[in-house]
């Protein structure tokens, strides 16, 4: 009787895009844009209940966007071709 085996692992591949500048630059970008959000929200916040009220539901959908493009969920991955 034959023994089952698993196949051997796939040999690991590194990718090197060489983004480290881009990578850099949109970091940079995503605090920048997170502190404008904070201080905006804030300073609006000051004129009132329904300024605050609407300030924050808009702060808090451009935050979770922030967050989202930043964990890369809309970046295009390469298909098993390599296109």
């Amino acid at each position: 009787m034959a023994i089952l085996a698993p196949p051997p692992p796939a040999p690991r591949v590194g990718y090197s895009d060489d983004g480290g500048l881009k990578r850099l630059r949109f970091r940079l970008m995503q605090i920048l844009v997170t502190g404008i959000t904070i201080v905006a929200t804030a300073w609006l916040c000051t004129f009132g209940a329904i300024p605050a009220i609407l300030a924050l539901m808009v702060a808090k959908h451009i935050l979770v966007a922030v967050l989202v493009m930043g964990m890369g969920v809309d970046a295009q991955r390469p298909n098993e071709y390599g296109l």
